[in-house]
């Protein structure tokens, strides 16, 4: 069983979120249903509160779910154009959300995502806590965190590395910025970390004091490495640690 000393450090409300990718589904694992929708970040809550959640490309949830997982191109299916749903809407369609100005721009952020099909056939979501080592290494680790935590993980994020574009915060679905996006990163020279849950949409399934820091899992451990010696040993962090409530 793995242990995060970054969690315990920062006194993180719930356990760190692994996100694996798997030929096997694992057992009593939630899912929704083949074909209804969902949202992913729902999921993704509940596993950081202890449970296991699996998707499949018959389960994600939603076409943008879809995307967000890594199960390639879903939104040529969108009924009436996702460009259309993400900005202003289409008559006889969904009202947009209006997340985008215009269409024009929704296709642009569509074309920029670095869209991926998975060889694997599952998604799982589950707490570090639950992860074998010795079977199965995450791709991604997700850490849910309140602005004092959020800021300690952004100076570790840069702590042992140059400059100071260690961590970015992209527009983009709340399941976008927790798997796609950091798993992106993960093919990068210089992977970066992603803040995120600032879609609007997905903030109604997670606490309102919290965002999602999620990192390749080579930067986890390169994180994690370097606790010992770094800012969290020093009376500054103290100071802003008292005020987190203990974890429960």
């Amino acid at each position: 069983m793995m242990e995060s000393e970054i969690a315990n450090r920062l006194k993180l409300r719930y356990s760190p979120i692994a996100v694996l990718f798997a030929n096997a589904k694992p057992a009593a694992a939630l899912e929704f249903a083949a074909g209804r929708w969902g949202c992913v970040a729902a999921l993704l809550t509940a596993a950081a509160k202890g449970r296991q959640a699996v998707f499949s490309r018959s389960s994600f949830g939603c076409l943008g779910g879809g995307v967000g997982l890594g199960f390639g191109n879903m939104y040529p299916q969108f009924p009436g154009g996702f460009e259309h749903f993400l900005s202003t809407g289409k008559e006889g369609y969904r009202e947009g959300e209006a997340y985008k100005k215009t269409p024009e721009l929704a296709k642009s952020f569509v074309e920029s995502l670095p869209i991926t099909d998975i060889p694997e056939q599952f998604v799982v979501f589950k707490p570090l806590s639950a992860v074998e080592p010795q079977r199965e290494e995450p791709r991604v680790i997700v850490f849910y965190a309140n602005p004092d935590q959020l800021s300690a993980l952004v100076v570790l994020a840069n702590y042992g590395r140059p400059g100071h574009t260690n961590v970015v915060i992209p527009f983009g679905a709340g399941c976008q910025s927790t798997c796609l996006l950091p798993w992106h990163e993960a093919g990068q020279e210089y992977p970066k970390a992603v803040v995120g849950m600032t879609d609007i949409s997905a903030r109604p399934v997670i606490d309102a004091d919290l965002l999602a820091f999620s990192v390749p899992w080579v930067m986890y451990q390169e994180m994690e490495n370097n606790v010992p010696g770094s800012f969290l040993d020093k009376p500054a962090w103290h100071k802003v640690a008292e005020r987190i409530p203990e974890a429960k």
